[in-house]
């Protein structure tokens, strides 16, 4: 397996490299929060470049929308948030919402829509849409289904999480075995991300991301063992290497949730199916590598010894630059 899913490495290292950071899923954040027929607060959140500077872009609502007082504007470390409050008459049903700047192309844009009566809406707007139409208060089916597609988005674009499972497939050998390790990691995140979402635990954003990395780092320094005959922890009891780190990777996947937030009539539906897309799309990762791996045994050629090591060592150091990146950012 190992001579197979070098590429599959490579090529996730460099979608790392080339975005400059190891989970994707930093997007800017708007919010629309009703208070009555006419009258909305929101929230503006943008993701700060170096020196505090933030991202260049600005909302633009509908025509005949005024605001009734200045922005309210706060630095939090990695993004500057801004606060005001609007009014339109007729109310902001059917109307699009409009994102413009030159780095709107540069990020996603979360965009939620809090009505008084809890219901909520949730838009996950991409580079190429710049615009959503705020709709009449949604349904559960269409909370739930928004929900379980960002949990899909998340976790595709969470390299970080993805370069851990593909580390354990690295040991893992057997289709039980497989499905074991899987699973424990699973439960382990699932555990976690319902906890820390409805706050009853509380772990800072930042040590816990430096620690996601270095949980990379031992998995890889372990592969690399076992290909010196050393088999570690990791090999002989997968599932518990797994349960223990997943636990950590699910304070990961909480924060990412935290950024949208919960609908107040449908926390229970959007927990599970975000919890769910996470699963989804893990598990679409998984059966690819695997697939991956099928696909090129018979194609690719004999590859010199030294490639064997090439996954382990490219995914540990990978992890280890993002360790250290982390942790400085920690004290910065």
């Amino acid at each position: 397996m190992n001579r197979c899913l070098w590429c599959v490495v490579l090529f996730l290292i460099a979608a790392c490299f080339g975005t400059a950071r190891a989970d994707t899923f930093r997007p800017a954040y708007f919010e629309l929060r009703q208070i009555d027929a006419e009258r909305y607060d929101v929230l503006w959140k943008v993701p700060a470049l170096d020196r505090g500077t933030p991202m260049a872009m600005h909302v633009r609502f509908p025509d005949g929308t005024r605001v009734e007082a200045a922005p309210r504007t706060a630095f939090t470390g990695d993004a500057i948030v801004e606060q005001w409050r609007v009014h339109r008459s007729g109310g902001m049903v059917g109307q699009a919402i409009r994102f413009e700047g030159r780095a709107t192309g540069a990020t996603d844009i979360i965009a939620r829509v809090e009505w008084a009566d809890g219901a909520s809406q949730v838009e996950r707007l991409p580079p190429v849409r710049t615009s959503f139409i705020v709709e009449a208060p949604a349904s559960t089916g269409q909370i739930a289904w928004s929900y379980l597609v960002l949990g899909v988005e998340h976790i595709l674009g969470g390299i970080d999480h993805l370069l851990f499972v593909l580390a354990l497939l690295l040991v893992v050998r057997g289709g039980v075995r497989i499905v074991a390790t899987v699973t424990a990691f699973t439960a382990a995140h699932s555990l976690t991300l319902v906890a820390a979402t409805l706050g009853w635990v509380h772990v800072p954003g930042a040590p816990v991301e430096a620690t996601i990395a270095l949980s990379i780092v031992f998995v890889s320094a372990q592969v690399i063992r076992g290909m010196h005959g050393k088999p570690g922890l990791t090999a002989r009891a997968p599932w518990v290497v797994a349960f223990a780190f997943g636990l950590l990777h699910g304070f990961g996947f909480a924060g990412a949730l935290a950024d949208v937030g919960l609908p107040q009539k449908a926390i229970p539906i959007a927990l599970l199916t975000f919890n769910v897309g996470v699963e989804l799309g893990q598990l679409v990762f998984v059966c690819g590598a695997l697939a991956v791996v099928a696909a090129t045994k018979r194609w690719i050629p004999r590859l010199p010894q030294w490639s064997h090591y090439a996954p382990a060592y490219a995914i540990g150091g990978a992890a280890a630059f993002w360790t250290i990146q982390r942790t400085v950012s920690i004290w910065a």
